[in-house]
């Protein structure tokens, strides 16, 4: 499954930055650098699927892409202190 998932990269005062997802509240990570924590919402998206799937919810139709042979678009929002 491919799905566009807006994420919100926070810059922490101590460092490293927190990720959230204003469609997906479940999501919640974080990482020292910005690419450890995108693979950390990767991991994250996971687990927000296995508890969709165990509870029945279906994930927001405007997160999955229909076709998953074009391109896919990637799209961070990064908090700038």
């Amino acid at each position: 499954m491919i799905a566009r998932v807006p994420l919100v990269l926070d810059p922490q005062p101590e460092g490293g930055y927190t990720v959230t997802s204003p469609l997906l509240p479940e999501l919640i990570t974080e990482g020292e650098t910005v690419s450890e924590a995108l693979a950390n919402a990767e991991d994250a998206f996971a687990a927000v699927m296995e508890i969709y799937e165990d509870t029945g919810r279906l994930l927001p139709q405007s997160i999955c892409l229909d076709d998953t042979n074009g391109p896919v678009s990637v799209e961070a929002l990064v908090a700038i202190p």
